[in-house]
Formats: structure tokens, sequence, C-alpha cells
């Protein structure tokens, strides 16, 4: 077996929480900005002050509600800064915060209710308020159901707060000071790839290790004057909300964008210093640049942009590992297009970025070269939900380009004989809330067993080469990783997503879903009939291309020999995609086994 492990950097005392570090901050600079709130097109600053008193009264008013130390309270809404006090005012009353998708439904709400005892929510508006009164109706007990947006951008928490006139500045301390490191802070229920969600009990060390940690390993992003990042990930996924904990402890300045639609113009007017993101994130972005540049008539500039970013890239990996750095001539030419091209790639994130943190799902290694060739280093990092997400990192200074970089702080990472990567330390969770058995299936003594096969390099890079239960056995008994087929694919801009079957099959096939605006962009520039697009020989071709690259890195056996392409997009609607756009590989296969089964019709 092979490890790599990180000491911790920074401990805390075991009597502490996650409430202390606002006291923290609030104590070391009340006037420091922690947040920012949209107003128009403009964004008002939030003091350290002004957030911990919103975040008193509204304790206050959950005590004065019935609220007790270790209650459980929902939160189903929207990434918005109202979630952030909401999540706070529950750890100052010493609750338990259960998040819950915004575009979760009644069914999907009724189970983590009833699992968790949840009987006080806090939801966004008044149509995720009848979501859970509808889900409600089938459990037992009187639920609280408060409003966190009335639509008329009045402060909704007024009246909540209210609840809490008559409760002590003591009694709220008793409340805040209960929870220890050791205690659940929050219940966060898996996506559900696969069976019925477990709650995954983080606790207050959890996440405030983490934050106290994350500003030690990459100082470059957190330590810089004035850093700020818009977040745009759901807060109801534990990566967002433990980089935010991050953010508060390191004074980052946080603001929040709602919706998909409001994001580049947010990032526009926010201008943040950094991005928490997703690969598909990154992918948009540069198939929407590509398109742009071939709608103007520009594409083999972009082609030449494109390939010296990436190649400058490649040669920064070079120096860092002892080898030849970026030629004179590539240097010049990447000097050249940093005038001409690249501000506009990061003009999309808003200007300032310089570093952003790519998790959830494998980051296509040409991407990460391409972004940070053009001026915004990508650090992937790798993580689940019972890890607090990130389990590991890449770094500024210690960066390693298809790797899921270094473990944490405190965080120690093994590789087990069959391939499967275990973790242990600061990051990984409790347990699964009220499953013991679920619990014990998924510890071999102190080590998590995160279901995903790896390797470790010589220098402790980990690189996570496929998930165990996607790996595919073909009929003759080939095993074949799908994740790097995929990516490979759906670097091509017509692509959306792709998906590698093949289990107990002669062979291997690949079901394609396209981009619906990178192929109205195609169609208008190759003047193919609207509709049709998708049938065009030459988009047959140029998928083809695509498969045949990603076949170029495997053994014949583990090559895609057949695909198709699907009439519609996955979505979080059709129930293809989780909340974090993970494929729902199973829920694919089974609603489109018809089209898996053309792919093997002789």
């Amino acid at each position: 077996m092979r490890e790599s492990a990180t000491d911790l950097l920074v401990s805390l005392p075991e009597d502490s929480n996650v409430t202390d570090l606002l006291l923290q901050m609030h104590r070391k600079n009340p006037a420091r900005v922690l947040y920012a709130v949209k107003n128009g097109s403009s964004w008002e600053d939030i003091t350290a002050a002004q957030f911990l008193a919103e975040v008193t009264r509204l304790a206050k008013g959950l005590i004065g509600s019935g609220v007790r130390p270790g209650d459980s309270v929902a939160v189903m809404s929207r990434t918005s800064y109202e979630w952030t006090v909401a999540d706070m005012a529950n750890w100052f009353a010493g609750a338990v915060t259960i998040p819950i998708y915004e575009t979760s439904s009644p069914s999907q709400v009724e189970w983590i209710l009833k699992d968790s005892g949840a009987r006080h929510v806090f939801v966004e508006d008044a149509r995720k308020a009848d979501v859970v009164l509808a889900a409600a109706s089938a459990l037992e007990g009187e639920f609280s159901i408060w409003l966190m947006n009335d639509g008329d951008g009045a402060d909704t928490f007024t009246g909540l707060s209210a609840a809490g006139s008559s409760v002590s500045d003591d009694t709220l301390e008793t409340a805040r000071s209960t929870a220890n490191l050791s205690d659940t802070a929050s219940m966060v229920y898996t996506s559900g790839t696969t069976g019925r969600p477990k709650g995954c009990e983080i606790t207050h060390g959890n996440f405030a290790l983490f934050g106290v940690n994350v500003i030690e390993v990459l100082p470059e992003m957190l330590k810089i004057p004035n850093p700020t990042t818009l977040m745009f990930l759901p807060l109801a996924h534990v990566l967002a909300r433990a980089v935010q904990v991050g953010c508060l402890h390191a004074g980052v300045k946080v603001g929040h964008s709602r919706s998909a639609s409001d994001l580049m113009s947010d990032l526009k007017s926010f201008q943040p210093t950094f991005l928490l993101a997703v690969p598909r994130i990154f992918e948009k972005i540069y198939t929407g640049a590509q398109a742009s540049a071939e709608a103007a008539g520009k594409g083999k500039a972009f082609e030449a942009a494109a390939a010296t970013a990436i190649a400058y890239s490649e040669a920064q990996d070079s120096a860092a590992r002892g080898g030849r750095g970026p030629s004179v001539a590539l240097a010049m030419k990447h000097k050249l297009f940093e005038r001409l091209f690249y501000p506009k790639v990061r003009a999309v994130l808003g200007g300032n970025a310089a570093f952003a943190i790519s998790g959830a799902s494998a980051l296509s290694p040409m991407l990460a070269h391409f972004f940070r060739g053009c001026g915004v280093t990508v650090l992937e990092g790798y993580g689940l939900t019972e890890t607090t997400a990130p389990a590991s990192v890449n770094q500024a200074t210690r960066t390693r380009v298809g790797s899921v970089g270094l473990p944490m702080p405190g965080t120690t990472i093994r590789i087990a004989d069959d391939g499967e990567v275990l973790v242990r330390g600061a990051v990984v969770f409790k347990g699964y809330h009220r499953n013991p058995e679920a619990t014990a299936d998924a510890f071999e003594g102190e080590w998590f067993k995160t279901g995903d096969v790896g390797v470790l390099d010589d220098d402790g890079f980990l690189r996570i080469t496929g998930r165990k239960k996607d790996l595919l056995v073909t009929a003759g008994g080939k095993n074949v990783a799908p994740g790097p087929l995929e990516e490979k694919i759906r670097e091509n801009r017509l692509v959306s997503q792709a998906i590698v079957v093949g289990e107990g099959r002669p062979f291997v096939s690949a079901l394609i879903t396209l981009d619906e605006e990178a192929l109205a962009a195609w169609s208008r520039e190759n003047g193919a009939p609207d509709g049709v697009a998708a049938e065009d020989p030459r988009v047959q071709q140029l998928l083809q291309e695509s498969v045949d690259a990603a076949n170029a890195a495997v053994s014949r056996a583990e090559q895609i020999r057949k695909f198709t392409v699907l009439p519609k997009d996955f979505t979080l609607e059709s129930g293809h995609l989780t909340a974090t756009l993970k494929l729902r590989r199973n829920a694919v296969i089974a609603d489109y086994s018809d089209e898996v089964d053309k792919l093997y019709a002789k």
C-alpha cells in the first residue's frame, strides 16, 4: 500500500466550534467586509459587525421559536447571502443545519425531513414552501416554515428575529457554545447517484479545521490584499459551504450569484480574485470562446492562441519537474497572445481572477493547461461529501495538472491493494445518520473507503483513474474505466455529455448528447438547416474524431467501437444529473436502454 500525508498545520481547542471563527474575526476587525449583497447592478458590503449582529438576532429568534441545541433546522434555497445567515444563525442557536437542494422534489424533501428529524425549515420563497408543505403532510408533528424572501426584497428575517426579543445574551451564549469540534454541525445528504440519499454527519471540526488550514495551503489566493470570490455553486453541497467557512476565517469578501442566467453579469460586476467552480463551467467558457472566435472568422487565431496557452502551461509543468521550461519562441508567441487574446478569456471571469478551484468531478487536463496558459491557474481538488469535500488539492506552488493534488492538512491518503483510495483524518465525516450498517460498510478500520480508484505518484500527488462501481467489464473480461474516455470526448465543443457503456457487452460504446448553443452556432456557421444538424455527416465526423482521440489513449479492447447521439441533453429535471452536475449513470442507462441495445444489434 502507498500513502501520502500532510500534517495538521493549525489545530483548534476541542471545546470550540465554527461560530468561534466569526467571533475571532469580529474581535480582530469588526469593520472587515465579509460579504457583499447585490442591489441592482451594484454590490453592498456587509462587515463582520453587521453580519454578527444579523446572525445574533436571527439565532435569538430561533431560540425564541423553540429551537434547542441539537435540533435539526433545514434550509431549502438557492445559493444566497440569506442562506449563509440562516446557516450561521443555526449554529449560534446550537442547531444542526440540514441543507436541501432547491430543485428537490416533495418525495426527496419528505425523506430528508423524516430521516433528519427536522421540523423547522427555512425556505427561499413561497414555491419552495409549497414543496415543503407537500412533504410535511406525509409526516407526523408540527412544522415551522420560515420564508427567507417575500419577493419584495424586504428583510424577511425580521419577523422571526422579533421572536427572540426576550432571549438574553447569556441564553444565546449557552446555546452557541454547547457544541464542540466533535459534534455534528450539519447533515449533508448524498446526491443519490445510487440508492436513497444518506445523511452524512459533518462535524464542527470537519468544517473549522478545514477553514483554518486551507488558508495555509492556498495563501496565494487567501492571503492577498482584499481577496474576493463569487459563490455560485449550491450551498446545499458541502464543497461550497466548506470553502465559505474558509473564506470567513481568511476574511475573503464573498458575493453570491443566485442563478446561471445571472452568473456572467455577476462575474463582470463583482470581479472576484478567485473562483470555486465545477468542470462544466470551464468547458462552457472554452467552447463559448471558441464559438465566438469562429463566428467572427477568427477560428484559426483561436486555435493558435489555445495551442500556445496549452504548450506554455505544459512547459511550466516540465520546468517544475526539473525539465525544460518554455522556449524563447514559445514565450514570444505567448506574449503576443497575452496582448491579443488571453485578457478576453480572463474578462469572462470578471478580469481579476488569477486562480480557480475545480471540484466535484474530473477536469480535463487540456482545459487546466488552457486556462493556466491564459493566466488563470485552475487548481483541481478531490473529495466527497463524506470527506467534507476537499481531501486533496493542488497548490499554487505545488501543482501537477492531471492530478488532484496533495492531501489536505491533517489528512492521509492511502491506495489499497485493489487500487481504491482510502482517506483518514481531519476531513473525514462522523458517519451516516441513523445508519450504522452503512457507516460500518464505508470504513476499513479508521480509513474511509471512497469507492474511487487512484494512484499516488512519487511526490505524493493523487490521480483519480476511475470509480470502482463505474468500471465496466466487457464480455471478453476487459476492465474499462469510462472516465478518461468521456473527458476526452467532452473536449469537443459540440458535446455536452458523454457516457461510456459496455458492461457485459462484446465491445465498448458511447451515448453522446450535444450542447444546444454550440450546435446552433455551428449550424449558422456551416449553413445547416435548423433541427437536423445532429444528423449532419460533418457533425458525425467531428464526433468520430473526438472518439478517435479518446481511443488513442487506451488499448484496443477498451476502445469505443460505436456511438449514438441522443435526442436531448441530460438535465437536473430529467433526473440524469445530480445538483452538482454529476451523471446519474444508472438512470441514464435505464432510461436509454433501447438506444444501448441498438448499438449492439447485429
